[in-house]
């Protein structure tokens, strides 16, 4: 069964329309710059704009045609492909306080890149941006410490 896009892009518009209406609406943290509203506000408004994106149908010409199922072809890594998600998060759990964010992020970012099939002209610039401007934004903007491990931040 496949839902059409425009009832996808409408069920996504209103997700994320309730996320900014139920945000707007956390009481602020006195002292804090950053309250709890604005999470839900960015998911929020960031949901109905992909929402009506999807609904709209812009993008659609970039798609590559699908082709017709041959039916069951060889197991091979492509099942194996499911347990990457739960094996980064296990690497990070182990790996984050000897190795620091920064070097076990970049880790995560190459592998998750390189599971999904990025090239390395793509996959090794990401894999050194994503990193620090997570740090970036977790250790300036919402000031939350994030393991040094060996390579510390450059703030």
């Amino acid at each position: 069964m496949h839902l059409s896009d425009r009832v996808t892009g409408a069920v996504l518009v209103a997700l994320g329309g309730a996320a900014a209406i139920v945000g707007s609406r956390l009481p602020a943290v006195p002292g804090q710059d950053v309250g709890p509203a604005a999470f839900p506000l960015v998911i929020g408004s960031g949901l109905v704009i992909c929402g009506a994106l999807i609904a709209f149908g812009v993008g659609r010409s970039f798609e590559v045609p699908e082709e017709e199922d041959a039916g069951p072809g060889p197991w091979r890594l492509g099942g194996l492909r499911a347990l990457i998600p739960p094996a980064l998060l296990a690497f990070y759990v182990y790996a984050s306080e000897p190795l620091g964010f920064l070097l076990t992020g970049a880790i995560m970012v190459l592998v998750a890149a390189f599971a999904l099939g990025a090239r390395p002209r793509l996959a090794v610039p990401l894999a050194i941006v994503a990193p620090l401007l997570v740090h970036l934004a977790f250790y300036k903007l919402l000031r939350v410490p994030l393991p040094a491990g060996v390579l510390p931040a450059p703030w």
